[in-house]
This record gives structure tokens, sequence and C-alpha cells, in this order.
């Protein structure tokens, strides 16, 4: 999970300036770029969960880390805005689509009793890495290059993610031979669940999750700019965010053993409209602190119950298929925030209207 970084929008959001400097293209098309690559990598997702079901997860981890590899080295040696497009398609559907994917339906597979918690350590650490991952590959960007960069991280990924998918995962996870948690018995197929409500809910919690703070962060110096606060302090925003995440990734894995998980579904919704309406509010100090903590709540809180509910509801028998779909619409909900917010603040002014109306 936390090696899942260089394909998440932090990890590559570092490559920004230089790819626009070197490549001589506008900051527009590198927009556009990145959201025709991430639709393109989520309408793929459907199709990894299928064959998760069908190959298991030892061999999609191998195939998912030898991919991930390759298209990072590939991506060294781009050379105009069609080629980088189809790079961050590849790497958004391996790394933010299916080695995240993977990650965690493995932890939900292989554990019944205390899923919960199980997954709230994975996620935790998972973020951990991802948010260290801008950190650590600005300073190899500027002791090298971008180029270098990417090929370094494919290396990196090869080195470590193959010999992880071929030799860690090995055996058969318990929670495929029958998950007894489960009110789904054996598990509920794609064509069932779809015809639930609770299918839906889960689908429309992870994709406004997604898409509200995916939008903040891509705009979050800007937004905190309009609120008195430095670009240092907007940037320095991120830490109580990752902490906040940290430590809910943790409470609501917890949780989600002990309650029934629609409980604690509302209450992560309901933290993370608090954080929007905390909007108003928003000055250098306290406050701006008290906005991180709750957005970063938010996000890991929902991203974690996704992963443990999926199995609660549906069983773990088509769990890939099922959550190939859940993750298809949560990254498909990325592209769209930050263009969606921006259209807001143009129209309002501010970063506000559009925010209080989103919670």
């Amino acid at each position: 999970m936390a090696l899942t970084g260089p394909g998440q929008t932090a990890g590559l959001s570092v490559f920004t300036e230089p790819l626009i400097h070197d490549l001589e293209i506008s900051r527009t098309q590198l927009s556009g770029a990145y959201l025709a690559a991430t639709l393109s990598g989520a309408a793929l997702l459907p199709l990894v969960g299928r064959a998760l079901d069908r190959f298991g997860v030892r061999m999609l981890a191998t195939c998912a880390a030898v991919l991930f590899g390759a298209v990072l080295t590939g991506c060294a040696a781009v050379g105009s805005v069609w080629g980088l497009t189809a790079g961050l398609a590849g790497l958004r559907l391996s790394g933010q689509g299916a080695l995240s994917l993977l990650a965690t339906t493995t932890v939900a597979l292989w554990f019944t009793r205390n899923r919960g918690t199980a997954l709230g350590v994975v996620t935790s650490v998972g973020a951990a890495g991802i948010s260290a991952t801008p950190v650590l590959t600005e300073r190899l960007i500027a002791a090298t290059d971008w180029r270098t960069a990417w090929l370094i991280q494919g290396l990196v990924i090869w080195t470590i993610l193959i010999p992880v998918g071929a030799y860690a995962l090995r055996g058969r996870p318990p929670a495929t031979v029958r998950d007894t948690r489960s009110a789904a018995g054996d598990g509920w197929t794609v064509k069932h669940a779809m015809r639930t409500a609770a299918f839906w809910t889960i689908i429309a919690a992870v994709s406004c999750q997604g898409m509200l703070t995916t939008a903040v962060a891509f705009h979050q110096v800007s937004l905190l700019g309009e609120h008195s606060l430095s670009p240092t302090e907007a940037a320095a925003n991120f830490l109580p965010q990752t902490m906040a995440g940290l430590a809910t990734a943790f409470l609501v894995g917890a949780l989600a053993d002990r309650f029934p998980p629609r409980f604690v579904l509302a209450a992560s919704l309901a933290v993370l409209a608090a954080g929007l309406l905390w909007t108003p509010l928003l000055a250098p100090g306290f406050s701006g602190i008290a906005f991180g903590l709750l957005l970063g709540a938010a996000g890991n809180g929902i991203r974690t119950l996704e992963a443990s509910i999926v199995p609660a509801y549906f069983g773990t028998a088509h769990i890939g298929a099922l959550r190939g779909i859940i993750h298809a619409a949560t990254v498909a909900s990325t592209a769209f925030g930050p263009i969606l917010l921006a259209l807001g603040h143009d129209l309002a002014g501010s970063y506000t209207p559009p925010l209080m109306l989103s919670a």
C-alpha cells in the first residue's frame, strides 16, 4: 500500500513543474492529461477486480508490480503530452488503482475476525508511506532530474514488490473458503449486489469522499490563502491531515469490528461535512489545524470502512469484482473534484460557497 505512492496524486504532484518546463506544455494541457489518464485507469479497474476473483491475489499482485515498475521506467522516456497521458494512465491504473485495490482486498480476504482492525493498520501504514512519497521524490528530483527519479522509482518497485507478490502471498486465504461473519454467506454476485441500496450507498459515500478531499487538496494553497494562511502554512496543513488520518484509520477499523457498519459510515460522512462547513471559520492557528484534522479524519476513515463493509455485507466470493467497481467510481471521482471546485470558485469568486454547498 505504501509503495503505491508514485501513482497517487501526492506522488505525482512534485513532477508538475518539471514536466511543464521540459515538455513545454501548459498547465491546462497537463491537467487535461491527468483527467484523461485518471478516467482511463478507472475504467479498467472492474476488469482488474474480476481478474482478482478468477486468478487470485498472488498472480494479480505480481503482474501489477511488473506493470507498475514498467510504466514508471517508461515515463522516464516521455517526450510529448500524448506519451505523458499514456504514462499517467498506466500509473493511475497500476499504482493508485490495482495495487491499492489488491492491498486492502488481500487483508479483507485473509482476516475474518478483527478484519476492520487489520484494515486500519494497513491503511495507516499505507497513508504514512504515501505522505512521505512527495518529500522523498522532491529530494530525488533535486539531486538528479525527473526522468531519473521515475526510473529509480520503477527499479525500486520491481525490486521490492515483485518478490512480495510472488513469494509472500502464498496459500489460500481462509476467508475465501467461507466468511462466517458475513450476512451474505458465501458471497453475493455483482448482479445481485447492484440491486441493493447498500451497494450504491457505499459507492456514493466513497465517491463523495474522493471527489471532495481531492478537490480541497488540489487547491489547498489557494483555498487557505483566501483565509490569510501563507503558502508555507497551507502546505504544512497536510501534517495534521496525515496525523488525523493515521489515528482515524485505527479507530474506524476497530469500531467496524464492534458496531454496525452503517453507523460508522454515517459518522465518517458527518466528520467530512463538518470539515467542509468549517471553511468560513478558517484562519491561521488553531482554526486551520482543526480544518486539517477534520478532513484527514474523514478521508482515511471512509477508505478504511469501505474495505471492511463490502465483505461484511456481500461476502468474499466476488469481492474483487465488487470492489473493482467501487474503486473505479472512487478513482473517477478524484478526476472531477478539482475541476468542479475550480468552476465553483470562478462562479462564486471564493471557495467557501461551493464547499458549503458540497457539505
